[in-house]
């Protein structure tokens, strides 16, 4: 493919990049057309940005939604693209006529006699061209789904890939977490606690294996769907006879390679019962006043939830959602605090401490420094936990209802718990506290 960035064909029906008659043409920005299979794979296979192969003014990635079908034709004067050369034209042995005539009952090519024998005579029959054309179309919107499938399946690739490289590292922030944890309830919990760290070591262990064999299965999907999408192009360009002989069986083992789409995990470890955590937060507890509630729906803090909403292969479309929050009366400057907030069923929220000077901009970000934060995100029917400074995907199951946030400012750590099963979801730990820090709560819509 590498020759099509310096060779034109001067005939406008031959692509430049395969050099035959187009297959379902696409016309880039600067004006020159292609295969768009042939567009596809060239621009899949260059590691620079996507230039055209004729004149490489850059371009942008084809929006499928834009392709039209092509009719395989051409004008008056000029001989048909699909012709059947005298090589494949077929002959029926018993009456030696030609095959013109195509069942689709059986998917049989026919001579005129054939067509009124006892085994056909009751069954429909077209030309063989009304028929290739009819696979034609089939074929091409066949492989537009192998396509999109091929692109689904890199984007999951690249989430699972992501995941893998950060699993390890979390599984051993989680375990550091844990540790923290269980010498401020009671010393003499040290069996529970290495009960916990065994599980969360192998519970870690197994997920990862998990990830490795699935992007493995991922990447192995992707070359063979890639494949599928040449040999469809093949096929689409055969001569109308050899096509309606050979399509039966190609498209039904290509539809069937496609029902197995590895999919993406969703990994998540267990959270595990802490003895005694709840009574010893309890001694620290009080009573949140909140004020400043607002609905808001533009500032930058939401259109990055929303960001995190679309994060993943998703047509849901999260632009209308607005968010209520609200900022605690409350500004701690030392001690340790305790307090509990329900969040009810909201699908989007957050909940944590700020700097009081991020409370009071309009330019909240989650990249900020000085918040201590969870959110809670919705994206179709799963939910995702994040924590900031910095922002780290949790990968463990959301809290239902109310969840506790505990303040040390002097040790500067700060924890979030699920009051429900009283166990750890995460927590800030060896934090420096040099300014003022207020509560703050963040509902999404139910």
């Amino acid at each position: 493919m590498d020759s099509a960035f310096v060779r034109c064909s001067p005939n406008r029906l031959i692509c430049s990049i395969c050099e035959d008659y187009f297959t379902d043409p696409v016309t880039i920005i600067c004006g020159h057309s292609f295969c768009t299979p042939c567009l596809c794979l060239l621009w899949e296979d260059t590691q620079t940005s996507t230039c055209c192969p004729v004149c490489r003014a850059i371009s942008q990635q084809m929006d499928f939604k834009s392709t039209i079908f092509a009719k395989k034709a051409v004008p008056t004067g000029e001989s048909t693209i699909y012709q059947l050369p005298s090589s494949v034209k077929q002959i029926c042995k018993t009456h030696q006529a030609m095959k013109s005539f195509f069942c689709p009952a059986d998917k049989s090519l026919l001579c005129l006699l054939c067509c009124y024998s006892p085994g056909h005579v009751t069954h429909k029959h077209c030309s063989v061209k009304k028929a290739a054309e009819h696979y034609r179309e089939n074929i091409l919107m066949q492989m537009k789904s192998t396509w999109k499938n091929k692109q689904k399946n890199q984007r999951n690739l690249n989430k699972e890939t992501k995941i893998l490289k950060v699993w390890k590292g979390f599984v051993n922030l989680r375990m550091m977490m844990i540790r923290a944890e269980y010498p401020k309830v009671c010393r003499y919990l040290h069996e529970e606690l290495q009960k916990h760290l065994e599980s969360l070591t192998n519970e870690g262990r197994i997920i990862f294996e998990q990830l490795r064999k699935n992007i493995t299965t991922m990447i192995h999907t992707g070359k063979l769907l890639r494949r599928i999408y040449a040999e469809l192009k093949e096929l689409c360009c055969k001569a109308d006879v050899d096509l309606l002989q050979d399509m039966g069986v190609f498209l039904c083992r290509h539809q069937l390679v496609q029902l197995y789409m590895p999919q993406p995990m969703d990994p998540q470890l267990s959270t595990w019962t802490i003895s005694g955590m709840s009574e010893r937060l309890n001694n620290f507890r009080v009573y949140i006043t909140l004020e400043h509630k607002t609905n808001m729906c533009d500032s930058p803090l939401f259109e990055e939830l929303r960001r995190l909403q679309c994060s993943q292969d998703t047509s849901h479309n999260p632009a209308s959602l607005e968010f209520s929050s609200s900022w605690g009366a409350q500004i701690f400057t030392s001690g340790k605090h305790y307090w509990e907030m329900d969040m009810g069923h909201s699908c989007n929220w957050i909940i944590g401490l700020c700097k009081e000077s991020w409370a009071d901009r309009n330019n909240m970000l989650l990249n900020s420094e000085g918040i201590f934060l969870l959110l809670c995100v919705k994206v179709d029917d799963r939910f995702a936990l994040f924590s900031t400074s910095p922002l780290r995907r949790q990968y463990i199951q959301r809290p239902q209802g109310w969840v506790g946030v505990f303040l040390d400012y002097e040790f500067g750590i700060v924890s979030f718990v699920n009051v429900a099963s009283s166990s750890l979801i995460c927590n800030f730990l060896s934090c420096s506290f040099s300014f003022p820090l207020k509560p703050f709560i963040c509902y999404g819509p139910k």
